[in-house]
């Protein structure tokens, strides 16, 4: 079978965790790199990185690679390529380029010529051409441009991975799927002991860690891949492949999900949330200066805290950090946490002895994953 070369995109800082799920998918020559990684594989174990890959945010399957020092040198490599096997002549089309140290620096202008291009194989060969879509477009193409060498490659995912189709209920500035996947992953949790969330929000920490435990495959919620619209998909071979991820499911059992945030209305998001995804959980109001969990539980409190960039202010989360720090030392002895918060001094306001603190990018927001085990 044809092999093919992705690149599953993350935000940085997740990288050794999405190098781990693809190692645990068993895909070819994977290579960690900045903003995600590499690998080879069939056209099915795309489709399968769609389907499983929990820390990514796009999986990106790349087509050609050419030189393209001059404005014509680009779009006769565009034009040659066979766009009518990605996207039918009245469908939708969005460009995204990249250029870097190439005699090409404006990256709108190379959009622009890669569109004619595609537009202009499209014209000559059926007498139509697509129209410019956007955010939903039927096939979004990215261009890098490093040093006058092109890398074509096409957009597998169609909208962004974190979009898993359960989330009813959306808190103020909700965590991404996808880093709350990562912290749970990053956790070193294993679904025997309690994960507990004092900060749930609309509980997407407390529903990746159950879509984890149960096994369940995080594309399984959704609608549609952008795959799925590609003239020439193969939908019964992908459909065995849906089933199959489906059989894989179990059940939750005894895995204890336990959250708790001081807004009521939080409370009710997360539970709706919960149900939406099929999973259950206990989650009550709670204040987490007063974090008292139960004894001897030895669980894994993993968090996205306040940092007063969406939610809270600088005057309130300082001492928040301080306070919430104090209650982990005094009453979380034998647990594991793994928190998110801004990278600098609330991170450490947090005082967590032998903490690690890895850099981890939410969205323009740099913060760090603080990791410890409790004495």
């Amino acid at each position: 079978m044809t092999r093919h070369t992705y690149f599953a995109m993350c935000a940085r800082g997740l990288e050794p965790v999405l190098h781990q799920e693809i190692k645990d998918l068993r895909f070819g020559k994977v290579e960690r790199q900045t903003g995600g990684v590499r690998f080879e594989g069939t056209l099915s174990d795309g489709w399968k990185a769609n389907l499983w890959l929990r820390t990514a945010g796009k999986v990106l399957l790349r087509l050609e690679r050419f030189p393209a020092a001059s404005s014509d040198s680009l779009h006769s490599g565009i034009l040659r390529m066979p766009w009518e096997e990605w996207l039918a002549p009245e469908g939708t089309l969005r460009v995204d380029a990249q250029t870097t140290d190439s005699a090409l620096d404006h990256s709108r202008f190379i959009e622009q010529r890669v569109k004619d291009a595609i537009c202009d194989r499209f014209r000559e060969r059926e007498g139509v051409r697509p129209s410019v879509g956007g955010e939903d477009a039927d096939l979004r193409v990215h261009l890098h441009l490093f040093r006058d060498r092109a890398t074509v490659s096409i957009d597998m995912s169609g909208a962004p991975l974190r979009k898993r189709g359960w989330r009813v209920d959306r808190a103020q500035a909700p965590l991404a799927e996808t880093l709350a996947a990562g912290l749970v992953l990053g956790s070193g949790w294993g679904g025997k002991s309690p994960l507990i969330d004092p900060f749930c929000g609309s509980g997407t920490i407390l529903v990746e860690a159950g879509l984890i435990a149960t096994n369940t495959a995080p594309g399984l919620g959704r609608e549609i891949f952008g795959f799925e619209r590609w003239p020439a998909h193969d939908a019964r071979a992908y459909e065995r492949l849906r089933a199959k991820a489906d059989a894989e499911r179990r059940p939750l059992g005894k895995v204890q999900l336990v959250g708790s945030d001081r807004e009521p209305a939080r409370v009710e998001e997360t539970l709706a949330n919960l149900d939406a995804a099929g999973l259950r959980g206990r989650v009550e109001p709670g204040d987490a200066r007063h974090f008292a969990p139960k004894a001897g539980w030895n669980g894994t409190v993993v968090s996205n805290l306040p940092y007063g960039k969406r939610v809270g202010s600088d005057a309130e989360v300082i001492p928040l950090h301080r306070e919430f720090g104090a209650r982990l030392r005094e009453n979380c002895g034998g647990y594991s946490v793994a928190l998110l918060t801004a990278a600098g001094q609330l991170a450490g306001s947090l005082g967590i002895p032998n903490a690690r603190r890895v850099p981890l990018a939410n969205g323009g927001i740099e913060c760090e994953r603080v990791m410890a085990e409790l004495d």
